[in-house]
């Protein structure tokens, strides 16, 4: 039997035609030959609102490190990293031996400045002493009343009170050390009062206002609050064309803690 030349061309255009019928069946009916993509991470997917997220911090409203205003040892210090105190707690004590008898001196002699205050006032009336006398007197009156409120100030500086309610965070000075004036002891926080500081386009500041609500995602809690906007930045940075954004968590959460982080949501109106 003989072979036509045209019959390779047509077994290959049979070819053809098989694999493109296969191709559009899989592609209108599943095909066991198709293999099927993975979902998309919900990790790369917008927020359920379709709004944008934007990275957020927790920070303390009032913070602070204390440090020493005197030369001196220190007896006690009164909190350790961790504990919490209120407001006009004592939290460092100073050894103050020496401004205590310095004040006590300083009302001694107030006292005898007085005294003889007094005395030349009886001897002007009796022309013992002239004005100038009296006058000087009443001078070293007022030099001790002086000399009192210094000492008092420098006493005063023997024993350092916390300026609010809060928490240790670090501590910097130990019972019995020396301290120098300026030399930081203990930084504390108040953990009840938290903000959300964000750094938010300046594009956003035609509908982004104070008493705006939004969400922040707590990465460490794995938990979402309701916060809201309380004031913004001051300016707008001209490079990255943004300006920082401070709010606070609406109802009471506890278990936060300043220095967590997550992503604030904020839907455009």
């Amino acid at each position: 039997m003989t072979t036509s030349p045209l019959m390779p061309r047509f077994a290959s255009h049979r070819a053809l035609a098989s694999v493109i019928g296969i191709v559009m069946v899989c592609g209108a009916l599943p095909c066991a030959a198709q293999t099927s993509l993975p979902p998309l991470s919900p990790s790369l997917l917008p927020s359920s609102a379709g709004a944008p997220e934007l990275r957020a911090q927790l920070t303390p409203r009032e913070y602070t490190t204390l440090s020493s205003e005197m030369a001196g040892r220190i007896d006690h210090v009164g909190t350790r990293v961790g504990e919490h105190f209120r407001k006009d707690d004592v939290l460092v004590v100073f050894d103050c031996a020496q401004p205590r008898a310095q004040l006590a001196k300083a009302h001694a002699v107030a006292t005898q400045a007085d005294k003889t205050f007094a005395i030349n006032q009886r001897l002007v009336v009796l022309k013992s002493i002239g004005q100038l006398e009296l006058d000087v007197s009443a001078a070293e009156v007022q030099k001790a009343k002086a000399d009192v409120a210094v000492a008092e100030a420098v006493a005063s500086k023997c024993s350092i009170s916390a300026p609010f309610s809060g928490v240790t965070v670090d501590q910097k000075a130990r019972d019995f050390q020396y301290a120098t004036p300026g030399q930081p002891l203990l930084d504390i926080l108040d953990d009840h009062a938290l903000e959300v500081e964000l750094i938010a386009p300046s594009r956003w500041l035609s509908w982004l206002k104070p008493g705006y609500a939004f969400q922040i995602a707590v990465g460490e809690t794995e938990k979402i609050y309701s916060a809201k906007i309380t004031r913004l930045g001051g300016r707008v940075d001209p490079v990255s064309q943004s300006i920082k954004v401070i709010g606070e968590i609406t109802g009471n959460a506890p278990e936060l803690m300043a220095g967590m982080s997550g992503r604030a949501t904020l839907t455009p109106p």
